[in-house]
């Protein structure tokens, strides 16, 4: 039955099944606690129903537990590392890591992360750099079944290649806006699916290239053994965003395109181009603090349009939903959470 978990007791139940992929306990929790986070943010897709899939690409190879960065090149303004198929979680912060202190003592830093397995909620790195005081933009690639067509196309061609940027903002919360490039997350297709509900037109075609409100074209094989696809948000400027993003996260880090025929594997890895930059070496601070604060208050002041409450800015739905949710628990679905409980068997591990 559809259940509503408290965040401090999911972690915990999540954190086993990690560490029955072979992680520490060190990093099961690392993991565990990003998901949960995810979850406590709104965003369902990324959250602890990516549980199962990590399970399996485990169990492929694709996912390698306790797996590091690997340093190829670092002059200080320049990172490229290699993931080395570790949890994306783990990994990602560790670049993070590098980044922001690199900026700091250069003013700038430019990541290239390649060979990750899925990152998740790309804005929870934007969260460590502004954090800092740090700016930082994210453009990210995702190689698995391609679950989004091309304007113009009637297929998946790519992934939801997601761009993220972080903005400080003096005095209050960031901005942090992180979106998939598609017109909705494939996690989201997902546990739509799982609830049975139908989505908007326009989010999806089917595997003929025909219109459908039907989250399953992308989430379960249809009768001719071929899938759906994604819409890019926004016709063909969605589209130029992520062809951007498979070119930059992809490409130009060298963590590699996708060309060639879906297959059935779990795994999900994700290449990364990552800018940091401290406005207070770039010479800008006063001034980026005083004018970005000023503008962040003259959106806020305009009327409620009819049927908002107001304005908001990237980030704050995200810090509304947290605070909703550490308060009343997490909401997970019957056919989640059975998928849950069975990727916890898989590697011995009883959550129910």
């Amino acid at each position: 039955m559809p259940q509503t978990i408290q965040a401090s007791t999911l972690r915990p139940q999540i954190a086993a099944i990690i560490a029955g992929t072979g992680s520490t306990p060190a990093e099961a929790e690392q993991v565990a606690a990003n998901l949960v986070l995810a979850n406590l943010s709104g965003h369902d897709s990324h959250g602890v129903g990516m549980v199962p899939r990590y399970v399996d690409a485990a169990a492929e190879g694709g996912l390698q537990p306790n797996a590091s960065v690997k340093v190829n090149l670092d002059t200080g303004p320049m990172l490229a590392l290699d993931g080395q198929r570790g949890y994306g979680q783990v990994v990602g912060v560790q670049a993070m890591e590098m980044a922001i202190s690199r900026a700091k003592q250069h003013g700038t830093c430019v990541l290239s992360l390649a060979n990750t397995h899925h990152l998740g909620r790309i804005g929870h790195f934007a969260e460590m750099a502004t954090a800092q005081g740090l700016v930082s933009m994210h453009f990210v690639n995702v190689l698995s079944r391609p679950v989004v067509a091309p304007w113009g196309g009637g297929d998946g061609r790519f992934g939801t290649n997601p761009c993220c940027i972080g903005i400080p903002l003096q005095g209050e919360a960031p901005f942090v806006l992180d979106y998939a490039t598609s017109r909705v997350a494939q996690g989201k297709m997902r546990v739509a699916h799982n609830k049975g509900e139908r989505v908007p037109p326009g989010y999806l075609i089917d595997e003929h290239g025909a219109p459908t409100d039907d989250p399953g074209v992308v989430v379960v094989p249809q009768s001719n053994g071929l899938f759906g696809a994604l819409m890019t948000f926004g016709e063909h400027k969605g589209y130029g965003m992520a062809v951007a993003c498979e070119l930059l996260g992809g490409a130009l880090t060298g963590s590699g395109t996708w060309h060639r025929p879906a297959d059935n594997a779990r795994t999900v890895l994700n290449g990364m181009l990552a800018i940091v930059i401290d406005p207070a070496k770039l010479g800008t601070q006063a001034a980026f603090e005083q004018e970005a604060r000023a503008f962040v208050d003259w959106l806020r002041q305009s009327p409620p349009g009819q049927g908002f409450e107001g304005v908001m800015i990237a980030g704050e739905p995200e810090r509304r939903a947290r605070a909703a949710r550490e308060r009343e628990g997490i909401w997970i679905d019957d056919a989640t959470w059975g998928e849950i409980v069975a990727a916890g068997a898989k590697v011995g591990v009883d959550v129910r």
